[in-house]
């Protein structure tokens, strides 16, 4: 009779669980990844005691060295912004532009409560108006105070989206049929070639000319100035998605394309099971592509035709000229790289979700 050894069944289990937990780290890394946290799988990981030199090796590679580097560009920016003097004083440094982040943070919290104190009087106007017999003269009156810093922001990501979406609508099925198709691609790559490298600052007047004519009367569903802005990012950042789709459409197996034929696959069950599965990764880069276009092409087109957004708060602020107002377009432009990321961010989440190739 074999005497069972209690002390290596707890072994067992226990090196049962550690494996289980080390494999949920490993489902959780793809999305610290995602979420530009991957310093925190071989932080865990030498927390629990897996080889905890080389972890913290993985951790400095990945968490030290860019916050080194950013310390050391705030200090090379701190110890050369007042150097450089310009008509409105010297750049401001590292200190100055937060003490202006926070004073922009503060105005919009005010602007916030004062639109909430007008809504709620105007409300209060409403309700006395109703009770009183007088529901003709009900009517909703808009707040006419200048917009926060955080308005002119939503208004630059809501432009930036409504413009890429519509580029995409347009790019992806383009790309499709010039991907499938060596007529398509032969009618579509000489105004590819011709149109892809315009600039916005060309679009613009042309854009701002029809649009004007278009709807030329006031109270539409979309402002002048939106559509303005959210077409002129429509037709500078559709091409890197229709040109990628275009690409990765191309390069599906042939086999795969031999396999639908056997299987006498219609053109749409062919398009959705086999064509776009194997060209999603290629799609969602250049869908990453286009939406960084677009959010470089809309500050430029809000700034130059000054329609409301970050672009336009830019140019205000350099047109303002006053003491506090390159370290707030300092505040703008670091607002611009931020946001840019992070909608760099959120498309490479939608790619993780939907894609499952090894090099995304």
């Amino acid at each position: 009779m074999t005497a069972v050894d209690p002390t290596a069944i707890e072994a067992g289990h226990k090196e049962a669980r550690r494996a289980r937990w080390f494999a949920r780290l490993g489902a959780a890394d793809r999305w610290f990844q995602v979420l530009g946290l991957a310093w925190l799988t071989p932080l865990i990981k030498a927390a629990a005691g897996d080889n905890p030199r080389a972890q913290m090796r993985d951790v400095w590679r990945l968490l030290g060295v860019p916050l080194l580097a950013i310390a050391g560009f705030l200090a090379l920016w701190a110890a050369l912004a007042p150097q450089v003097q310009t008509s409105l004083g010297a750049i401001p440094g590292p200190g100055q532009v937060w003490t202006e982040a926070v004073g922009l943070h503060e105005d919009a919290v005010r602007t916030a409560e004062k639109k909430a104190r007008f809504e709620e009087q105007v409300a209060l106007r409403n309700e006395r108006l109703v009770e009183q017999g007088r529901a003709d003269e009900v009517k909703e009156i808009a707040f006419t105070g200048s917009p926060s810093y955080y308005d002119q922001i939503g208004t630059s990501i809501m432009t930036v989206f409504f413009g890429f979406l519509v580029a995409s609508a347009v790019a992806i099925p383009l790309g499709i049929m010039a991907g499938l198709s060596a007529t398509a691609n032969a009618a579509l790559n000489p105004l590819i070639q011709i149109f892809k490298p315009v600039s916005p600052l060309a679009w613009l007047p042309i854009v701002t000319m029809v649009v004007s004519a278009v709807s030329a009367a006031e109270g539409g569903l979309f402002a002048k100035s939106f559509l303005v802005s959210a077409i002129t990012v429509t037709l500078c950042s559709l091409w890197p998605t229709l040109i990628n789709t275009a690409l990765g459409v191309a390069q599906v197996d042939r086999d795969l394309v031999n396999v639908s034929k056997v299987l006498k696959m219609s053109p749409r069950a062919k398009i959705t099971k086999l064509v776009l599965p194997s060209a999603l990764p290629l799609i969602f880069t250049g869908l990453r592509l286009s939406l960084g276009v677009g959010w470089m092409v809309l500050i430029a087109a809000e700034m130059l035709a000054q329609n409301p957004g970050l672009g336009k708060f830019v140019w205000d602020e350099f047109q303002n000229g006053s003491s506090s107002s390159l370290a707030r377009i300092i505040v703008a432009v670091l607002t611009i790289g931020i946001i840019g990321f992070l909608l760099d961010r959120v498309m490479f989440a939608l790619q993780s979700l939907f894609t499952y190739a090894p090099n995304r």
